[in-house]
């Protein structure tokens, strides 16, 4: 089954069916990551439109021409609270107020569970889980992470404390207003010291937990800017501006110029490879520097930023960066 797919908002995708089938199936076609169980369960709790309507029915048919629309972001994060347990995984908080928590993420821990994870792998809900408990805060798992980052990315992620600064959050993500900054260390030195890679961003064809830098019907618009804050002869500090927020972005998009990420198992060259062993880099050196949004609790912007880990300052130092 065939379907063409545009991007409406940064989390909300729709696209029109070229044939008849049920939409469950139409909906595990646009991206085989999800289960179709899960898919199932989302689409009985009403985030899937068809023409506008809301359509709880997994079986239902879809005609050639109908205009199918779901929010992404509930297709990754939709977890049964129950299913979370309550860890102590002791997270640093680097802001807080009534409607928002800004955590510094560790590396190598998933935000959410995913269909292809261990069932005894834990994830960060089990430590904001923790959080809210004690500090009283009721705690549902699909009203809490308003966006996401990669298991081994550490660094600052925004966390809703309630429904409604959830869903005004959510806006502002959809909006872009909020901006997100990253550090990066990278394989050689790019060409240019400041650029935009504009170059959308799909999945990758022959290895589905892979995505990749190419245009097809299905790949989505994504837009990072870098700049190169120092540089040596084998490597070179950047900070990246992400305008877009597509899955692995940052690491797809420096790859796709010749120049990845440090550390990292999936999209790497001979080059990244081998400083990668030289300088014993133990894990992904990408960082999530900095968050800039505005906090429903006082409709004011806040600046948040999370200091680098260990590794990242052993790589950086033994590399002689600034």
């Amino acid at each position: 089954m065939q379907f063409f797919a545009y991007l409406l908002y940064s989390s909300f995708m729709k696209f029109i069916a070229q044939e008849n089938g049920r939409l469950d199936s139409a909906i595990v076609g646009q991206d085989d990551q999800f289960s179709r169980s899960k898919i199932q369960k989302l689409i009985k709790n009403g985030f899937v439109t068809v023409n506008a309507k809301m359509i709880k029915k997994t079986a239902f048919i879809l005609e050639a021409g109908d205009s199918v629309n779901f929010d992404e972001t509930k297709l990754h994060e939709h977890t049964e609270s129950a299913d979370i347990d309550s860890i102590d995984m002791h997270l640093e908080v680097l802001f807080e107020d009534d409607a928002v928590m800004v955590i510094n993420k560790p590396s190598g821990i998933s935000v959410h569970p995913g269909h292809s994870m261990d069932a005894t792998e834990k994830t960060l809900l089990s430590g904001i889980r923790f959080l809210f408990e004690e500090k009283g805060i009721p705690f549902s798992a699909d009203a809490v992470l308003v966006h996401r980052l990669d298991k081994p990315t550490t660094g600052c992620i925004c966390v809703a404390k309630n429904y409604n600064s959830y869903i005004d959050l959510q806006k502002q993500f959809q909006k872009r207003t909020v901006k997100k900054f990253y550090l990066a260390i990278v394989a050689g030195v790019p060409e240019h010291a400041t650029a935009t890679i504009d170059a959308p961003i799909g999945r990758n064809a022959t290895d589905r937990t892979k995505m990749s830098a190419l245009k097809t019907s299905t790949s989505r618009e994504a837009l990072t800017t870098y700049h190169v804050l120092d540089h040596v002869h084998d490597a070179s500090l950047v900070r990246c501006d992400l305008h877009t927020g597509r899955t692995h972005q940052i690491r797809v998009h420096l790859s796709s110029i010749g120049h990845p990420i440090l550390g990292d198992d999936a999209y790497f060259s001979q080059k990244s490879t081998s400083l990668t062993k030289q300088y014993a880099v133990a894990n992904l050196c990408l960082h999530a520097e900095q968050i800039i949004f505005t906090s429903p609790a006082d409709n004011s912007e806040h600046t948040v930023e999370a200091p680098l880990p260990e590794t990242f300052l052993h790589t950086k130092k033994a590399l002689d960066l600034l």
